[in-house]
C-alpha cells in the first residue's frame, strides 16, 4: 500500500506480482495480490477459529494455558478483520470453522464489523497476561490488544475510547527508544510487538526489500515526495532514510533505512517491529485534538518531535492539530503496514492527496475489489466494491 500511496516508487515493472498496478492505480479485480490478501488472511482466521473451537473443548489444558491461546486466537483474528475492513469495506466478520456455514457468509456493514473487532479486542485484553511471556515481544500479551483497540476505537472515531486505550499503552510503556538509530533494533524499548525472523541470524524482510546499494533501483524506492516532506533538522530523515547516487552524481535515489540489515548476521539483530509506542502517542494526540484537550495532543505530538530533534509544534487549532498529526505520522510511520494509506483514507485526504500525482485515481479507489474467484464461490458477497 506505500505504491498505493505516496511513499514508495516501483521499478522492476516486468515482475509476476505486477506491483505496478498498484503505483498506476490501475487494479483490478482478478489481481492476484488482492486475492492473495483476502486469501491469506481469512485462512489465517480460520486457523485460529480452529484454536479458539479446540481450546475450548480441551480437558487437558491448564486454565492458564485455554487463556493465553484463546486470547491469542482472539487478537489475532480481530486485528486481522481490522486489516480487511479498512482495505476491502464491508465484509464478512468470520467466527466459525464450519465449512457449509461460512461458504455463504455475507458482507457486513463497517460499523458492525467494528463492533465484534472491538468485542473480540476486549475479551483478548481480559484473557492475556499482562507480562510478555516470550521475553522478546513476538506473542500477544495484554499491551498488544490495547494498542490495537486504541487503533480501532481511533479508526471508529470514539475518541474517548481511544484515548483512554492509548493512554493505557502510554503509562505501561513511559518514554520512547531515544536513540532513532536503536528504534528498530530487537531489543528496542518502544517496540509493543514483534515478529521473530524464522530462523537466527536471519533479519526482516523489510531491510532485504527495501535496502538497495546499486541504483536504479531493482524493485522498490522512496518516493521523492517522502523524502521532500520532512522538515529541515527531523533527525527521522538521516537515520531511518539512505541516498544512493548513480556513478556520475547525476540521479539519486532513496530507501528506508529504519532496518539497517539486508541480510544474515551471526546472531539477529532486528525483528519486524508490528506496534510501537511512536504511534500510540500520536493515537492518543489525535483523539485529545477531537475531545478538544488541545494542550494534551500539542504534548503528545511534541514527544515524537523532540525525539526526532525538532521544536514543539506551533498547531493550536482542530485543523491544525489534525493537519500537524497527519504530518508527524507521515514521517514517523512510512513503509510500516500501510499507516499511510490508511490514514490518508479515514482523514478523508486520499483524493486531494493522490489524485494530483496518480493519473488514473478515481474517488472508487479508496477500497479494494472483493476478488472476483470469491464472488464466483459466494454470491452472498455481492455487490462488488463500486468502481470495479
Amino acid at each position: 500500500m506505500g505504491l498505493y500511496t505516496d511513499e514508495l516508487d516501483y521499478y522492476l515493472l516486468d515482475r509476476e506480482e505486477a506491483l505496478e498496478n498498484y503505483q498506476n492505480h490501475t487494479v483490478q479485480s482478478d489481481d492476484l495480490i488482492v486475492a492473495d490478501l483476502w486469501d491469506s488472511a481469512y485462512t489465517q482466521i480460520y486457523t485460529v477459529n480452529g484454536v479458539i473451537t479446540n481450546v475450548e473443548s480441551s480437558l487437558d489444558l491448564t486454565l492458564e494455558d485455554k487463556n493465553q491461546f484463546k486470547g491469542e486466537a482472539l487478537f489475532v483474528r480481530s486485528y486481522l478483520h481490522l486489516l480487511l475492513v479498512e482495505l476491502f469495506g464491508d465484509i464478512p466478520y468470520v467466527t466459525e470453522t464450519d465449512y457449509l456455514v461460512n461458504r455463504d457468509v455475507k458482507r457486513a456493514p463497517r460499523a458492525l464489523v467494528y463492533s465484534h473487532i472491538i468485542r473480540d479486542l476486549n475479551l483478548a485484553v481480559d484473557l492475556l497476561p499482562d507480562e510478555d511471556i516470550s521475553g522478546e515481544r513476538i506473542r500477544p500479551y495484554a499491551a498488544v490488544a490495547e494498542a490495537v483497540l486504541a487503533r480501532a476505537y481511533l479508526y471508529s472515531q470514539q475518541w474517548d475510547l481511544a484515548e483512554a486505550m492509548a493512554d493505557r499503552v502510554v503509562t505501561k510503556f513511559g518514554s520512547l527508544e531515544p536513540d532513532l538509530n536503536k528504534v528498530f533494533l530487537k531489543e528496542a524499548s518502544g517496540t509493543i510487538w514483534q515478529f521473530k525472523p524464522n530462523a537466527d541470524g536471519n533479519n526482516t524482510g523489510e531491510g532485504k526489500r527495501f535496502i538497495f546499494t546499486t541504483v536504479p533501483p531493482f524493485d522498490v524506492a522512496m518516493n521523492d515526495l517522502l523524502f521532500d516532506a520532512f522538515e529541515p533538522g527531523d533527525l527521522r530523515q538521516s537515520s531511518w532514510i539512505k541516498e544512493v547516487s548513480n556513478a556520475t552524481n547525476t540521479e539519486t535515489w532513496y530507501h528506508a533505512f529504519k532496518y539497517k540489515e539486508s541480510g544474515n548476521t551471526d546472531s539477529s539483530l532486528e525483528y519486524s517491529v508490528q506496534l510501537r509506542l511512536a504511534e500510540l502517542y500520536l493515537i492518543r494526540a489525535e483523539a485529545r485534538a477531537h475531545l478538544g484537550d488541545i494542550s494534551g495532543a500539542q504534548a503528545d505530538i511534541n514527544v515524537v518531535r523532540n525525539r526526532a530533534g525538532l521544536n514543539n509544534t506551533t498547531a493550536i487549532t482542530l485543523d491544525e492539530l489534525l493537519d500537524a498529526i497527519l504530518q508527524e505520522r507521515r514521517v514517523e510511520l512510512f513503509t510500516e503496514q500501510g499507516h499511510r494509506w490508511f490514514d490518508l483514507k479515514r482523514m478523508g485526504k486520499a483524493a486531494e492527496i493522490l489524485a494530483p500525482i496518480k493519473p488514473n485515481w478515481k474517488d472508487t479507489h479508496i477500497l479494494l475489489p472483493v476478488p472476483d474467484l470469491e464472488l464466483t464461490l459466494n454470491p452472498n458477497l455481492l455487490p462488488q466494491n463500486e468502481g470495479y
